[in-house]
């Protein structure tokens, strides 16, 4: 194998937005880094679920079932 292929791979701190901090270990920054977290995991509706609903109001599915709602794959 050749020699100095792989990135360094070493410990960081991780600070959420509420304060807490742990450690992982990464290729980004240096030993001993620490790294902010703009955007939290505990918080946000992308990893909580959040407050997502699927609303189509005349969207892809409103169209598509105007053009082939009557379609049906039974023998007549």
């Amino acid at each position: 194998m050749k020699k100095d292929t792989h990135p360094d791979y070493h410990f960081i701190t991780v600070q959420m937005t509420d304060g807490t901090t742990y450690q992982t270990r990464t290729t980004w920054g240096k030993e001993g880094d620490l790294m902010t977290l703009e955007i939290d995991p505990l918080a946000h509706p992308a990893w909580t679920g959040g407050n997502s609903r699927m609303m189509d109001t005349g969207g892809q599915v409103a169209r598509f079932n105007k053009r082939f709602g009557g379609i049906s794959l039974a023998k007549k």
